[in-house]
């Protein structure tokens, strides 16, 4: 048994990292609810096809038998981790998924005991910002010996895919949260900070990105921020049904991402960097599908895991065309 089975594969993302599994050689299903899609895009790929709903356990059982690996494309993760992670934890596969909703980490950190006792790892955030980000402040902290606090910052630029905007609108952060010494408390949201991304120091707001989690677990600052700035048409306006399925591939080669890091040691040493990648909806579907090709080949650890934590600070660099470079290393 050494499947893997995209969940969500018929939609717009889901579809790109199914097309780069199947380039990769593996063994896949593509899965969801819509079995007409699912069953042209398994033609297509020459690939499986299942299609159940995430609201029955009985279903979801029958379709991950013999699945090695399930990956998550199908948000809003909000409705649709739980179920996945506690099927595939009775199935004995390993969950992968794309989120950037702090939901499915708080999920997989519940759910982190019940998963080693049954061997099983979970891995939110595979693909995207997660595994950016994770790669570039575990760069940077490689510099200090014992980091203290963090600030990162993502640039998202250009158009939102429908699925993302509605995942965003329906899965807003109430609060604006910091970890501030080991806890996640509220911060003013208005208070923003500046950031180089490589042409000049721009102004970023703070948001609750899932890396308050994730960074906390593999570096153990006690002081992590994350922020983010917006360019061009990124976020859209208007009704969120009438979006095209995703920025095309014009689009995409025309808005490259960015992120940048701050890491303070205990000693007040500071390492600045910054990140330099593809488009992010073209970065999320390779490294999704390369994380799902890794697992399979063995490389797993159960529990909560995350994608730097469990592949190593360079995870991103191995993705095509990415980059990350010290700008300053001072006292």
């Amino acid at each position: 048994m050494n499947r893997l089975m995209i969940y969500g594969a018929a939609g717009y993302t889901g579809r790109m990292a199914a097309a780069h599994a199947q380039a990769a050689g593996l063994d896949l299903i593509v899965a969801g609810r819509d079995g007409e899609r699912l069953a042209e895009l398994g033609r297509a790929l020459g690939a499986a096809h299942r299609v159940f709903p995430l609201d029955e356990d009985e279903a979801v059982d029958a379709a991950l038998y013999e699945v090695a690996v399930v990956l998550n494309c199908a948000g809003p993760f909000l409705r649709t981790a739980d179920p996945l992670m506690r099927g595939a934890n009775r199935a004995g596969a390993h969950y992968l998924d794309i989120s950037a909703e702090l939901d499915s980490y708080r999920l997989a950190e519940a759910y982190d005991a019940r998963a080693r006792t049954a061997g099983v790892m979970l891995l939110p955030g595979g693909g995207g910002s997660v595994a950016m980000l994770g790669s570039l402040a575990g760069r940077a902290a490689e510099r200090v010996s014992e980091p203290s606090t963090v600030r990162v910052a993502l640039h998202v630029a250009g158009p939102m895919s429908r699925g993302s905007a509605i995942s965003a609108s329906e899965n807003l952060v109430a609060e604006c949260l910091w970890r501030v010494d080991g806890v996640l408390r509220a911060c003013e949201p208005s208070v923003t900070r500046a950031f180089n991304f490589g042409d000049g120091p721009v102004s970023c707001f703070p948001v609750t990105l899932p890396d308050l989690m994730t960074l906390w677990r593999e570096l153990r600052a006690p002081n992590i921020g994350t922020f983010v700035y917006v360019s061009g048409n990124a976020f859209p306006t208007g009704g969120l049904a009438a979006l095209p399925d995703g920025p095309t591939a014009s689009e995409r080669e025309d808005h490259r991402y960015q992120a940048a890091v701050e890491v303070t040691g205990a000693d007040g040493k500071t390492i600045r960097a910054v990140l330099d990648t593809v488009n992010g909806y073209s970065f999320t579907p390779m490294a999704a599908a390369e994380a799902a090709r890794r697992v399979l080949a063995g490389e797993a650890r159960p529990g909560f895991q995350t994608p730097a934590g469990l592949f190593g600070n360079g995870f991103a660099e191995t993705i095509a065309d990415t980059t990350i470079h010290i700008l300053e290393d001072q006292r």
